[in-house]
């Protein structure tokens, strides 16, 4: 297990210098831009931030969900279809393990944080 461990952190590691790393910047700014756009109109219609009412918030975390994913879903998928042809070029095999890991990484964790954090800004702005 301790070598699953190593060479996934190493492969992470990888992806930072090697070909397509491009990516490693272009997916969370496009998750951010997402995130914006979703965080403003939370704010004008008076909504909570978004990551925190995913916990506080039971009676609409399914819709919340539902439209958190329209929102960066896209994002999403082209975050994983970029990492499968960066594993089959560099790697010559795809763990799907890491697909789903890189992203999450650069496409659902920026979107999270910056939603809310704009819907704040927003909020307190107007």
């Amino acid at each position: 297990m301790l070598e699953i461990w190593a060479r996934i952190f190493e492969n992470l590691a990888d992806r930072v210098s090697g070909p397509m790393h491009f990516r490693i910047l272009l997916q969370p700014v496009m998750a951010l831009v997402f995130a914006t756009i979703a965080g403003l109109r939370d704010a004008r219609e008076g909504k909570p931030p978004y990551f925190w009412s995913l916990f506080t918030d039971p009676a609409h975390r399914r819709d919340m969900l539902r439209d958190g994913w329209k929102s960066v879903g896209n994002v999403f998928l082209l975050a994983m279809l970029l990492d499968v042809i960066y594993q089959a070029i560099v790697q010559r095999f795809v763990y799907p393990g890491e697909v789903v890991l890189v992203a999450i990484l650069l496409a659902i964790i920026p979107y999270l944080i910056a939603r809310g954090v704009v819907t704040r800004v927003a909020t307190l702005l107007r």
